[in-house]
């Protein structure tokens, strides 16, 4: 009886922080919804928030809008007209601004700024290996904070040096395609660097990868950063 007691004691005590970090990694992608590609919806108390609105299948109310660069895939007139309303804000890069209306915001990489209580840093996003996006075009992704949540959205970007300087970054929204992006075994790299609490793949399923890029990227961070694939709502 004892032995069984010592057993059952070893075993709650072996449990109790899985079950606390299941709960930390459930708190960390509550109300961060996966609408397809790279376009998420964010709910806060105060703000919904939308990232590269794509193939929307549903309309909404934004508050705000966050653009990462000018492909048809990323920046959509018509897809940000579901979620636009008379007072959306949409951050995005200048080239992007002849083809949207309403209150557009124009960012380039370094820089900040405050909507709605939502804190926003433009940071870069390029390829160094191929020229689908190139540096010098000053294309973004952005750290943003939402209920004090830090999530970084990469927008198309390979493995990029400037991966190392982000901190505190509690949600990362990476690329694992390939093709375009980065590859699942880049994204891990990307990964690694940032040390988020909580990494979640994208850009998969509507142009180029599919479900196993994600799972790629999941399974080769086991144990070092936890990953969460989310269904695509």
């Amino acid at each position: 009886m004892r032995i069984l007691l010592k057993i059952a004691m070893f075993l709650l005590l072996i449990t109790i922080p899985c079950n606390s970090g299941g709960k930390e990694v459930s708190k960390m992608v509550e109300n961060i919804y996966w609408l397809g590609h790279d376009t998420f919806k964010v709910v806060g108390k105060e703000v919904v928030l939308y990232t590269d609105p794509f193939q929307l299948r549903r309309s909404d109310n934004a508050d705000i809008i966050l653009i990462t660069h000018e492909h048809y895939d990323h920046c959509s007139p018509d897809d940000v007209k579901k979620i636009q309303g008379p007072d959306t804000v949409i951050v995005a890069t200048a080239d992007c601004a002849s083809k949207l209306t309403g209150d557009v915001r124009i960012v380039k990489p370094g820089d900040m700024i405050t909507i709605k209580g939502v804190d926003i840093e433009a940071v870069p996003a390029y390829n160094t290996n191929k020229k689908f996006h190139p540096k010098d075009r000053g294309w973004v992704g952005y750290i943003f904070t939402v209920d004090g949540k830090r999530i970084y959205i990469a927008g198309d970007t390979d493995y990029i040096p400037e991966m190392k300087t982000f901190r505190d970054v509690d949600v990362a929204l990476l690329p694992v395609s390939g093709t375009y992006v980065m590859t699942a075994e880049e994204a891990v790299q990307a990964a690694l660097d940032i040390k988020p609490k909580v990494a979640i793949p994208m850009h998969y399923g509507a142009i180029v990868g599919g479900i196993g890029d994600a799972e790629k990227f999941a399974n080769a961070l086991k144990g070092k950063i936890e990953v969460v694939i989310l269904k695509q709502q």
